[in-house]
């Protein structure tokens, strides 16, 4: 009966009202989540900002993708197509470089302001403009602050020109369109809280094109609109009632920052959230043998590795890179820390993608490594660190490493921190290792191949960053046969060029490979419809609903 009032009195309450009560509700047979709110459980602290022109994070890309619109998505029926999104249609000229987008007609933002292709042209401009982490999904066809306004422009209020430099694979061209970085923002909205900034170094314009206000604020048009972000807390979304297209079941979804998977198993049976998204094999296994609980998986395109910064001068060595290769336990790591949640895969194109190569070829063989470290001239080893994101499995990984590390005579130092620090730190290229997990930008074997081989200023005020470049490591050769990929049109050509590039890629690469994600969720039965997509931009709330 109490819980009962509870929820009838909780859908009543405003979205910050709910949310403070729900943070504060302890468990107990009492903390039922509202019928009208979906609850999730998430280690959400990657998240550094929500414009949708700068985030590159694996839980932004979740909300951006729930809450702003598109041209065009991925076609979930058939992952080797795009569907059309806020573009009814589209065409490609007969030289390969125009492309012609229809928009659907009445759309309008979550703002009640229309939807035009002048938003469309106008948001393809302040990314590459901004030029933050992603731009380059967007500049590597060629677009520059200079020429953007001609290359993205608006022909009339619904019909938008996007010209490239290359004739590109048509389907490279779309799938770069579904990245996050593609989202299309309210111009009118946004330009009410544009901050005047004087330029220089960081600022090559005069305007911060709205970005210090979307890093919290909200200017899209998805199913839900992102009502509220608190660091380390909760994001909360509320159902965006002018979607153009089916609207979500549910007036709520808050994702509540549980970094720990026991304590999210523990809050999912108490019935504090409706969904646990970071859980471990053990307490998947305590979920699948709950009678009011249910787990289900998706295989990802997210790989995690461990990167070695050429800074160093001892992990530049190729030597040393390799031996580190054999310095991991992945049969150790496979059984426990991954089993369930993932599978050894020792290349950067994940399996499902064009080209992967489904080679392992390392074990751990510390004998092995000690000849390797021998030839590099450091036969007693060296000290370093890493830095690790406080969650699992990546914490246990590194723990791992530690060890085999030492049997070698390489001194290992974790340092932990939550995702914003590990992530501001490795962006600065001011790490000597770093564990990581990596998700494909787009549905395409360029994704990986670009950001693991791609340098083209290997300087620190280098502006695409890539992970290559992260890594102050430069391979010329194997860019070059990723870009001549990038513009083969025969699949199996095209193919196998990656399938070279990775081979080449195992034994000479900072990057030691260690599994493939495969995404696993706990949820109670009463949540319906809900599914894992195959990338972490697939993650769709609006078809969810609750009995």
């Amino acid at each position: 009966m109490m819980m009962t009032k509870l929820s009838r009195n909780f859908r009543m309450l405003s979205a910050g009202a709910a949310l403070s009560l729900l943070m504060m509700a302890a468990p107990s047979a009492f903390a039922e989540t509202p019928k009208d709110t979906l609850v999730e459980g998430f280690a959400i602290d990657d998240i550094i900002t929500m414009d949708p022109g700068e985030a590159f994070e694996l839980s932004t890309a979740e909300i951006t993708t729930n809450s702003y619109s598109l041209l065009v998505r991925l076609d979930m029926d058939d992952t080797s197509k795009v569907k059309g999104d806020l573009a009814e249609s589209w065409s490609v000229s007969d030289d390969g470089l125009t492309y012609t987008f229809k928009l659907k007609s009445g759309l309008k933002f979550a703002s009640g302001n229309p939807i035009t292709a002048e938003d469309v042209a106008w948001s393809f401009e302040r990314a590459v403009k901004l030029d933050k982490s992603p731009a380059f999904i967007l500049t590597q066809f060629g677009l520059t602050g200079d020429n953007v306004t001609e290359k993205a422009k608006a022909v009339d209020a619904g019909t938008f020109v996007f010209t490239v430099d290359k004739a590109y694979a048509p389907s490279f061209v779309l799938n770069c369109l579904t990245a996050t970085v593609a989202s299309v923002v309210d111009k009118k909205l946004v330009l009410e809280h544009v901050k005047a900034v004087t330029p220089d170094a960081d600022h090559k314009y005069d305007n911060d094109f709205g970005n210090e206000w979307l890093k919290t604020g909200y200017a899209g048009s998805g199913p839900y609109k992102m009502r509220e972000w608190r660091a380390n807390e909760v994001v909360v979304l509320e159902r965006n009632d002018n979607y153009y297209g089916d609207k979500a079941k549910l007036n709520r979804v808050i994702y509540r920052y549980m970094k720990e998977s026991a304590a999210q198993r523990l809050a999912l049976e108490a019935g504090d959230i409706d969904i646990a998204r970071n859980l471990e094999p053990g307490d998947i296994d305590a979920v699948s043998k709950n009678a009011d609980l249910a787990t289900t998986s998706a295989p990802k395109g997210t790989i995690y590795y461990v990167s070695l910064n050429n800074k160093n001068e001892n992990l530049k060595k190729p030597e040393v890179q390799e031996a580190f290769k054999y310095l991991v336990d992945y049969d150790a790591i496979s059984a426990t820390l991954i089993k369930g949640i993932g599978e050894i895969h020792q290349t950067f194109l994940p399996k499902g993608q064009l080209g992967a190569l489904d080679e392992n070829p390392y074990k751990l063989d510390v004998a092995k490594a000690k000849e390797l470290l021998a030839k590099a001239g450091v036969p007693d080893g060296f000290s370093i660190t890493m830095d690790v994101r406080n969650s699992q499995p990546v914490t246990g990984i590194a723990e791992s490493m530690q060890q085999t590390l030492a049997q070698a005579g390489v001194k290992m130092e974790i340092i932990p921190g939550d995702g914003k620090q590990t992530l501001t730190k490795y962006r600065a290229r001011t790490h000597d290792m770093y564990i990581g997990q990596w998700g494909s930008d787009y549905f395409d074997p360029n994704s990986n191949a670009d950001t693991f081989t791609g340098n083209p200023d290997n300087s620190d005020a280098g502006t695409v960053k890539t992970l290559a470049w992260r890594n102050t490591w430069e391979a010329p050769e194997l860019d070059k046969q990723a870009k001549a990929a990038l513009l083969e049109r025969d699949a199996a050509k095209r193919a196998a060029i990656y399938q070279d590039i990775q081979k080449k890629y195992l034994a000479n690469s900072p990057f030691v490979f260690i599994f493939q994600q495969t995404e696993v969720a706990g949820y109670r039965k009463s949540v319906k419809d809900f599914k894992l997509g195959p990338s972490f931009d697939t993650n769709f709330v609006g078809p969810i609903a609750k009995e």
